[in-house]
C-alpha cells in the first residue's frame, strides 16, 4: 500500500520510502505543500514496484536502514533493473565507510532525518534544478576534435557518439570540468557541485574529499565502459582534478 499526494503546482514528483511511519507523513506532507507530485511507500518493495511499471518519478527518497529489504538493498536491485533514478538517502548513521558505498553504489546524496525540512528541500531543489547550470552552455553540439557531447537541454552526454548513463549530479560535475577546462578545479568546487556552496561537510574536508573522490570514480567508469582508454579526467593530489583535452600533455 502506498500514498500519492499530488498539488496544482508541481515542482517535480518524488518518492518517499520510509518504514517510519510519522516521519513518513511528515515527509511527505511537507514535500506535497512545497509542490512536489508524491508517492510515499512504508517499504522498498513496493517502490521497486511503482518503478518497475512506471519510471515517472524525478528523485527517490529512501530510508537508509529498514527491516526486510535495506535501502542500499534498494538501490542496488534498482540498479540492476537499469532505473538510474537520483537517489537521496534518509540516514541517522554517520559512519565515513557507508555513505561512501551509497555514493558508489549510484546515491547522490545523504541527509540526516534530524537536519530541517529547509534543508532536505534545499537539497532536492540542487539536484532536480541542476544548480550549477551556466547560461553560456546552450549547445548541444561538441566542437571540431572534441570527442564529448553534452545536451545540456535534457542533461545527458555521449562520449564518441556513445550515451553515458550518467546521473543529473554527475552530469553537472562534467560539465563543470570541462567549462573550466583550462584550470585546476578544486574539491571544493565539485562539492558544491553536489551539495550547495558553503555545504559543511560531516568530517571536514576530509569528508567532502572522499566524497568528491567516490563522484570522480564512478564517472571514470562509466566513460570507461564506453571507452577503455578514456582518460581525460586527471587527479591534482591535494587539489582536485582536471579535464584534459586530447591534444593536451
Amino acid at each position: 500500500m502506498h500514498t500519492e499526494q499530488a498539488t496544482a503546482t508541481e515542482n517535480g514528483h518524488v518518492m518517499v520510502v520510509d518504514d517510519d511511519a510519522l516521519f513518513l507523513e511528515s515527509v511527505s506532507t511537507n514535500l506535497a505543500d512545497a509542490g512536489y507530485r508524491i508517492n510515499a511507500f512504508p517499504h522498498g518493495a513496493l517502490a521497486i514496484d511503482y518503478l518497475s511499471m512506471r519510471r515517472d518519478a524525478d528523485l527517490l527518497l529512501l530510508d537508509w536502514k529498514m527491516p526486510g529489504i535495506s535501502g542500499i538493498e534498494v538501490m542496488q536491485r534498482l540498479r540492476a533493473q537499469h532505473i538510474d533514478i537520483p537517489i537521496i538517502f534518509l540516514t541517522v548513521l554517520n559512519d565515513q565507510i557507508y555513505e561512501e558505498a551509497g555514493l558508489l553504489g549510484g546515491a547522490v546524496d545523504f541527509v540526516e532525518k534530524s537536519r530541517s525540512f529547509a534543508i532536505l528541500r534545499r537539497r532536492i531543489e540542487l539536484i532536480l534544478g541542476g544548480e550549477k547550470k551556466r547560461p553560456h552552455a546552450q549547445g548541444d553540439e561538441p566542437r571540431p576534435g572534441d570527442l564529448l557531447t553534452l545536451r545540456y537541454d535534457s542533461r545527458r552526454a555521449l562520449w564518441k557518439d556513445v550515451p553515458l548513463d550518467l546521473t543529473l549530479t554527475e552530469f553537472n560535475i562534467v560539465a563543470y570540468m570541462v567549462e573550466q577546462r583550462t584550470r585546476d578545479v578544486s574539491y571544493r568546487e565539485i562539492y558544491d557541485i553536489v551539495h550547495g556552496e558553503g555545504f559543511m561537510a560531516g568530517d571536514g574536508e576530509i569528508g567532502f574529499r572522499t566524497n568528491v573522490r567516490a563522484f570522480i570514480k564512478r564517472i571514470r567508469q562509466k566513460f570507461r565502459d564506453a571507452d577503455p582508454e578514456f582518460s581525460h579526467i586527471r587527479n591534482y593530489p591535494g587539489f582536485g582534478y582536471r579535464w584534459r583535452d586530447g591534444d593536451e600533455q
